[in-house]
């Protein structure tokens, strides 16, 4: 699903979409209001989509608002944040509200369609200039590790490899686990550091002192 109230640039993306033979475009939408509707009234929840390409500064309510509301009618859609805005508490607030990844819009259509095939594989689609702005929060809001969550060392090394990006299969090649091992791995960090997704962890893995400041 698209929500994007840019006509030009939503028809751009989803030229780019129905150009992949494993994607299908559920619905676009201008308004957050619109989709919302839209996936409240679906009653067959299999339908839904499994990625919404999500802009922030819509008309009515904005993306950030609509974040915790997608999440709630549908918790298994991957949102993925396209936003001309880098403002750092934009990003900070829709990373921990539950987006999947941020990705600003001058990102190219290659770099879309490879972010929601990421954040479908289990990983965390970043703009460059993003991780940045995580990074430079963190650093500067890290309390005393002591306090940190304590992981196993395998789930550390599981949460390293997350944080450079891999996803699940990935990880799995580079550890020489099974890919159901990393998701448990992946689960059990997800529990112990109170998060919902990759891009959660990687933040409080870096403010609570687990991964060390680059």
């Amino acid at each position: 699903m698209i929500v994007e109230d840019h006509p030009d640039y939503r028809e751009g993306v989803r030229f780019a979409l129905e150009t992949e033979q494993d994607f299908e475009l559920y619905a676009t939408f201008g308004t957050a209001e619109r989709a919302l509707q839209s996936i409240s009234e679906t009653k067959d929840k299999t339908e839904l989509p499994n990625v919404i390409l999500l802009d922030l500064m819509l008309p009515g309510m904005s993306g950030i608002e609509a974040i915790p509301l997608f999440k709630k009618h549908t918790p298994d859609t991957h949102l993925l944040v396209l936003s001309q805005s880098e403002d750092e508490s934009d990003v900070i607030k829709a990373i921990s509200m539950g987006a999947s990844g941020y990705l600003l819009k001058n990102a190219s259509l290659n770099t879309i369609i490879e972010g929601i095939r990421t954040v479908m594989a289990g990983g965390a689609s970043l703009d460059a200039k993003v991780a940045k702005y995580i990074l430079n929060n963190v650093q500067k809001q890290r309390p005393d590790s002591a306090n940190a969550a304590r992981l196993t060392k395998r789930e550390m090394q599981v949460l390293q490899l997350i944080s450079e990006g891999q996803v699940k299969k990935q990880i799995s090649h580079s550890l020489g686990i099974s890919p159901p091992t990393v998701a448990t791995h992946v689960r059990h960090i997800y529990e112990k550091l109170g998060v919902s997704n990759a891009p959660s962890a990687i933040s409080k893995a870096y403010r609570t002192g687990l991964l060390p400041p680059e």
